[in-house]
């Protein structure tokens, strides 16, 4: 099958998305599958006010189109509700295609965050970006009925994996400092929380893996704090691995693909019991959940880091793919490659 899949997150951004497709696209294309991404990086763009590190596309409908008929697609999936999205989702519309969406990000929450706008304005407004798709794709089941609850229609879950053989267990010498180490990684941004975590009366010391807006003000404000800014591949599994509790202190991910890495090195998890937490972490074995972080960060360390790792290796990217495949599959039941390049080749 050939399969368009339109994202406006995109490497170099370091994010769940970036990641997730870059992991799902590896998988099916061990299936068999040929991937064409269009991202940011094929067309003029323009930094996002207040996160200047993510480039958005500036008037791409034209691109798009070309793009999308040179490929012709068997399946048209639109990862992201950006500029890229709304014109890949426009082309489809106009021409009568079939497509999926994702919803990886709670972007109404996130904007609250920055701005004075409410949140069910936002909601409303992705409930009709979305509104159109065959299937919309979110990752937890949490999410999903969280959605549903919110007026959205045909939302399927689509889980996360995790590469277990680069996140695993190491030696905790790689990390300096007094014990206990809790350890935060992610986007260093104002949406995830940081704070609730830097602020903590913890034993031992904490540190931040990661890069964002907020990481100058932080390490200014916070000095006792180890900030490593990015790491990436082993050098990253490896920080993950020295540490002895994950603290994730987020109130608005969708899931926490970091959730899976870092039990995956045998970390505990330390998290309030919302969505994402919920649905990856099980409560007492791999983590502790309490609206209380300090509390549930304390309690973590008694837990064993053997059961963290075992829950982890049960999520992979290839079932992942294999239900991405299947939803995709069912937008175009019977539609041979042959049949779809002429229909594709007709469009204007």
């Amino acid at each position: 099958m050939r399969i368009a899949i339109v994202t406006d997150a995109w490497k170099p951004q370091v994010n769940g998305v970036a990641v997730t497709y870059e992991n799902l696209g590896r998988q099916l294309e061990l299936l068999g599958h040929e991937l064409r991404y269009i991202a940011p990086e094929e067309f003029r763009t323009m930094p996002c006010p207040s996160y200047p590190s993510i480039r958005l596309a500036i008037f791409p409908r034209l691109r798009i189109a070309k793009k999308l008929r040179e490929f012709a697609p068997q399946a048209i999936h639109v990862a992201t509700e950006g500029p890229l999205g709304h014109a890949a989702r426009s082309y489809c519309l106009s021409h009568g295609l079939p497509f999926t969406t994702s919803f990886h990000t709670q972007f109404p929450e996130y904007i609250r965050l920055r701005a004075p706008v409410p949140v069910r304005w936002s909601y409303t407004y992705l409930r009709r970006f979305h509104g159109p798709a065959r299937h919309t794709f979110v990752p937890t089941e949490s999410q999903r009925n969280k959605l549903l609850g919110k007026g959205f229609d045909n939302i399927v879950v689509v889980s996360r994996g995790v590469d277990t053989r680069l996140f695993k267990p190491a030696a905790k010498s790689f990390l300096d400092g007094p014990r206990p180490i809790f350890l935060y990684m992610g986007r260093v941004a104002l949406e995830k929380n940081i704070e609730a975590f830097l602020q903590l009366d913890l034993p031992g010391s904490k540190a931040v893996v990661g890069d964002g807006p907020d990481l100058e003000r932080l390490r200014q404000q916070y000095p006792a704090v180890l900030f490593t800014g990015f790491k990436f591949g082993a050098e990253l599994s490896r920080h993950l691995a020295a540490a002895d509790v994950f603290v994730f202190p987020s109130l608005t991910d969708t899931f926490g693909i970091v959730l899976l890495e870092a039990m995956a090195c045998g970390l505990p998890v330390a998290a309030y019991p919302v969505t994402g937490p919920i649905d990856v972490v099980r409560n007492g074995v791999t983590g502790v959940l309490d609206d209380d972080l300090g509390k549930a960060a304390r309690a973590a360390l008694a837990l064993d880091p053997a059961a963290c790792t075992a829950h982890a290796r049960q999520y992979s990217w290839k079932a992942c793919a294999q239900v991405f495949l299947e939803y995709l599959a069912r937008i175009s039941p019977g539609r041979e490659p042959s049949c779809l390049s002429a229909s594709w080749s007709s469009l204007p």
